[in-house]
């Protein structure tokens, strides 16, 4: 019969995801982006008025 050999690589050895670094910063960076977006936008408004 066939040997079936089902040893896992090690931990290191799987492809780096740059999206796990950004993904743990994603719940703080995007309302801070929200707001200072609706600030510029609020500010033009303002200025264009």
């Amino acid at each position: 019969m066939s040997e079936h050999n089902t040893a896992h690589a090690p931990a290191e050895s799987h492809p780096h995801d740059p999206v796990e670094n950004v993904v743990h910063v994603a719940p703080v960076v995007l309302p801070v982006v929200g707001g200072v977006l609706i600030f510029l936008l609020a500010f033009i408004a303002v200025y264009m008025a």
